[in-house]
């Protein structure tokens, strides 16, 4: 079965960033939202990033969602290169401050190189709001949305059921 070309493409800057960024994949999955993963270093491999983000429009990406740590200038150098719709997911990594570093990094952009931000570690919402961004366009992706939200709000029911009914040790499982 072939699966349909990527329309958001989710990077970051290590393989140490996966288990954060994987979440966002996994909520676009869930949404049927097709993504492509991959590891683009804005220090390390500066010609990769640059290939990376002025080719993405011309491949088909919709939207790119760039994890970084540390000095996290990877979601901030994609939308300098790029004129689609950059999401940055701040990533508390071994050397970072407490992910204050990497958080402010991505917000500080200067004007005309807007990056979207997400708190730190952020990365299902940042999945999440690339859906919503390319739902604008699609009724369908709109709707799966609206589901995925409906589904949200009844696990919280379902907990203050719980709770009503057992009392609060009923959900320190």
């Amino acid at each position: 079965m072939k699966h349909p070309s990527p329309v958001v493409g989710i990077v970051m800057g290590s393989d140490s960033d996966l288990r954060i960024m994987g979440e966002a994949a996994e909520v676009l999955e869930e949404l049927g939202v097709s993504c492509e993963v991959s590891i683009v270093s804005a220090h390390r491999t500066p010609e990769r990033l640059f290939e990376y983000a002025a080719s993405a429009a011309e491949r088909g990406l919709k939207v790119v969602i760039a994890g970084a740590g540390g000095a996290a200038h990877l979601p901030g150098m994609i939308a300098a290169i790029s004129p689609l719709p950059v999401i940055g997911v701040p990533v508390k990594s071994r050397n970072s401050i407490d992910g204050w570093d990497s958080l402010l990094s991505i917000v500080q952009m200067p004007a005309g190189v807007p990056v979207a931000t997400v708190a730190v570690d952020g990365s299902k919402n940042a999945g999440i709001l690339a859906a919503q961004i390319l739902a604008v366009s699609d009724p369908a992706l709109l709707d799966r949305i609206r589901i995925y939200k409906e589904n949200l709000k009844s696990a919280v029911l379902e907990k203050v059921e719980r709770i009503e009914a057992d009392g609060w040790k009923a959900l320190r499982g």
